[in-house]
C-alpha cells in the first residue's frame, strides 16, 4: 500500500483524490514507523522550504525519508526538499537525497523581466529514459512555484520545461523521483505519470 506523508504542509486532498481515481490503495499518516512500512511513499508539499524542513525534523520524518529504500515521489515543494539545500529564507539544508540546490527565479533575462511565480500550464520536454516516463509525446502540465532546482548532474533531470530558464520538471535517481508540477492537477499526462509511479512496486522495477 502507498503512504502519503502528512507533515502539515502538503495538499493531501488533491493527491488523495487523484490516487482514488487511479484505484490505488493508500493511507495518509504522520507516523514514521507506519510510513516506513509502506510499499511506496509520496511527499507532497506547499509553502516554505525552511518551514517544511523544520516540520520534518521535528517529527523524525526526515531521517525516515532519507533511509527509505522503496519508491519515493516528491511533488512540488516535496520535490525540492529532496535536494541538498535551498536559498529560500536564507540557506536551508534539504534532505540531500538528490544533488543540487533550489534557487529563486531571477525574474529577468537579457534585461527583460518575466513573471514570478511560474504559474500555469507549460510543456514537458523529456530528456532521459526512466521507468516513470513511458510516454514519448510532449504535453502540458500545471506549475505553481517561485523557486526551481539547479543541478549539475544532468542525468537526474528526466524532463524539463522552459520558463526563460530550464526548469527541471521531473527528476529521478534510483528509487527517488520528483515532479515540480502538480500531476494531480495536470490532466491526462499528469495522471499517467502518477500512475506510472504507482506501478513501480508492482512491476518490481525498483533500482538498488
Amino acid at each position: 500500500m502507498l503512504g502519503i506523508i502528512d507533515y502539515g504542509m502538503g495538499n493531501l486532498f488533491s493527491v488523495s483524490k487523484a490516487l482514488e481515481r487511479l484505484g490505488v490503495d493508500y493511507f495518509v499518516s504522520e507516523d514514521k514507523d507506519e510510513l516506513a512500512a509502506a510499499d511506496a511513499l509520496i511527499l507532497p508539499g506547499v509553502g516554505s522550504f525552511k518551514d517544511a524542513m523544520e516540520r520534518l525534523h521535528e517529527t523524525g520524518l526526515s531521517l525516515m525519508i532519507q533511509e527509505y529504500r522503496k519508491p519515493l515521489l516528491g511533488i512540488c515543494l516535496g520535490m525540492q526538499l529532496l535536494f541538498e539545500q535551498s536559498e529560500e529564507n536564507g540557506l536551508t539544508k534539504g534532505l540531500g537525497i538528490l544533488p543540487g540546490e533550489v534557487i529563486r527565479f531571477s525574474g529577468e533575462k537579457d534585461g527583460k523581466p518575466y513573471k514570478v511565480p511560474h504559474m500555469g500550464w507549460n510543456r514537458l520536454r523529456f530528456m532521459n529514459r526512466s521507468p516513470i516516463i513511458r510516454e514519448t509525446e510532449e504535453d502540458f502540465v500545471y506549475f505553481v512555484h517561485s523557486y526551481y532546482v539547479n543541478t549539475e548532474e544532468r542525468e537526474v533531470v528526466i524532463a524539463s520545461s522552459n520558463y526563460d530558464v530550464e526548469v527541471p520538471a521531473v527528476v529521478g535517481k534510483g528509487n527517488v523521483y520528483g515532479m515540480q508540477f502538480h500531476p494531480e492537477k495536470s490532466s491526462s499526462l499528469g495522471m499517467r505519470l502518477l500512475r506510472n509511479f504507482t506501478q513501480l512496486t508492482k512491476e518490481r522495477t525498483i533500482q538498488p
